[in-house]
């Protein structure tokens, strides 16, 4: 995937001397005896902030060209999720995969609201965004009561100049949608009175955000510069 292939061209660029002699690697590190833990060194925190810098560079001078168009498809792949007490549908075509949570460090000089720190994924340093914060979702006030299991996920996300991860509640799954919902739902954009929102989507018995991607994307880049 071509989002996989970003996570690793950051991990080439930036020198990642945590899985060589640091705890991934052979722990041959002489600051560990300081530090215990990679994260909590300074070195850690460097690369992670080139890593940021890199994506303001990238956004000065890329950009994301948009070839599906909403009413030239009879459907469109979309992912479900779930963020607090909303259900929330993403474009497939925006997404590297679904990970297992993992821990997300914080760094110094929080650029932004949006921005919780940074994961590891595969030895790669990548930003962590609080999706909840861009959408303008009161996670505090979440009352949502589930019938089963429920696994919080991680989703990789594919932006200009690489990845983020964002933390979810739930992921339904990819479901493909029939073009003609999708733009009914289009239409009830002023309806749904939410910030990059294209509108509600009835679905599953559920009432469903559809994203719109271009927009959320744009923000989650100037989340990191």
């Amino acid at each position: 995937m071509i989002g996989l292939d970003l996570i690793h061209a950051d991990a080439q660029q930036i020198d990642d001397c945590w899985n060589r002699i640091g705890i991934h690697g052979d722990k041959s590190c002489p600051l560990l005896a300081e530090h215990v833990h990679c994260r909590n060194c300074s070195v850690y925190a460097a690369a992670a902030m080139r890593l940021l810098d890199r994506y303001s560079l990238d956004r000065e001078h890329a950009e994301i060209e948009y070839n599906e168009v909403l009413g030239q498809v009879q459907s469109r792949s979309l992912l479900l999720f779930r963020l607090a007490d909303e259900w929330l549908a993403l474009a497939t075509r925006c997404l590297v995969e679904v990970a297992p949570t993992q821990p997300v460090h914080s760094l110094p000089h929080q650029r932004s609201r949006a921005l919780r720190g940074v994961a590891n994924v595969r030895g790669a340093l990548v930003p962590c965004l609080a999706l909840e914060e861009l959408l303008g979702i009161d996670s505090q006030g979440a009352s949502f009561a589930s019938q089963g299991r429920v696994m919080p996920r991680m989703l990789i996300i594919a932006i200009e100049g690489g990845s983020v991860v964002v933390p979810v509640e739930e992921v339904d799954g990819i479901h493909r949608i029939e073009s003609s919902l999708l733009e009914q739902a289009s239409t009830a954009a002023s309806q749904a009175g939410a910030r990059f929102t294209r509108g509600v989507l009835p679905f599953k018995g559920r009432s469903v955000r559809l994203l719109d991607e271009e927009q959320l994307l744009t923000a989650m880049t100037r989340s990191l510069t």
